[in-house]
């Protein structure tokens, strides 16, 4: 087994190191078919056809539509989903698969772009088809006498996956835009807007109360809210957060002294609490809890006011951080 993977780290490896200009011009050829309204058309016989539907999952992951063509059912009619706005990622070691080579020729009269990638020894019929082309190199197959395709097809994945991320950089893609397309499961979850989990907000059921009040007073204003989070937010002029005061809070100053709770609660609260903006993301959540170990994270708007209140448990819920 490490022998299989040191192979294909190797074969992955070499592609790094073959990488030249030619790249740029493959990258070029992507970002020139989206802005003219086109789509990166991906196609590949057997084993690099597999690896040529991951690739297109990639694209259209980042933002860069994309879809899978099988070379054999191109040539019978599924040849009208190629474009003359799109350009074409044709998958073939060897560079002569026959299927490939046939789409290749005919895309190559209609002036579509294409783009290959092969074992790269500059012979092969498909690379004389290209209008760019890239190489893997002579890779040495992870499985014994070359009988699976194993550190070639991992090498094209690779490749492919350096050519979309490329891409999308050119494109200025951002964790915005990733968002909008992955909605769903862990990474959606942690793109959300940081509003979108919020149980306890200052319109209803996040006690917000003057820091100028005793702790008593606070207390009896937040015990007329149902369901309420593990915090009064403490606010000064203007509405402005001031400080936060937990039931952890609570508790050390009963142990401590329990006539502090006729003191004024500015004397008592966490002041200046970390918070976060109200355009923050679910992530940026996880990672203040991670580094803080703040189980009550007051979010803010840009006057510095409240908007609500994240509560550990609102991300746990999520999955997105364990208890």
């Amino acid at each position: 087994m490490r022998a299989a993977l040191n192979a294909e780290a190797q074969a992955v490896l070499r592609v790094a190191e073959l990488l030249d200009s030619r790249a740029i011009d493959a990258v070029d050829q992507i970002v020139a078919a989206i802005d003219r309204g086109g789509c990166v058309i991906v196609t590949g016989m057997g084993k690099s056809g597999q690896i040529g539907a991951k690739i297109s999952a990639t694209l259209a992951s980042l933002a860069i539509p994309s879809q899978f063509v099988h070379p054999a059912e191109a040539v019978h009619g599924d040849l009208g989903r190629i474009s003359g706005k799109d350009c074409v990622i044709a998958l073939s070691y060897s560079g002569s698969t026959n299927e490939v080579v046939t789409l290749a020729a005919i895309l190559k009269q209609d002036k579509i772009p294409v783009i290959t990638i092969t074992k790269g020894l500059g012979d092969s019929p498909l690379e004389r088809m290209a209008t760019v082309s890239l190489g893997i190199g002579d890779v040495e197959e992870a499985c014994p006498l070359s009988l699976a395709p194993t550190s070639s097809t991992t090498a094209t994945l690779a490749l492919g996956d350096a050519l979309s991320l490329a891409a999308a950089q050119r494109r200025s893609f951002s964790p915005e835009d990733f968002a909008k397309r992955h909605p769903g499961g862990w990474l959606g979850d942690l793109l959300r807007p940081v509003t979108d989990v919020l149980r306890f907000t200052a319109e209803s059921n996040l006690p917000v109360v003057d820091d100028s009040v005793t702790v008593a007073e606070a207390l009896d204003r937040a015990s007329a809210i149902n369901r309420r989070p593990g915090a009064i937010v403490l606010v000064g002029d203007q509405g402005v957060m001031t400080g936060l005061f937990t039931d952890g809070d609570l508790r050390r100053l009963i142990l401590r002294d329990p006539s502090q709770l006729q003191e004024p609660i500015a004397l008592v609260m966490t002041r200046a609490p970390m918070s976060l903006p109200s355009t923050a993301l679910v992530r940026d959540a996880v990672a203040m809890i991670r580094e803080y170990r703040q189980d009550e994270i007051p979010v803010i708007d840009d006057l510095g006011r409240p908007v609500g209140i994240l509560d550990v448990q609102d991300l746990i819920a999520l999955k997105v951080v364990r208890s």
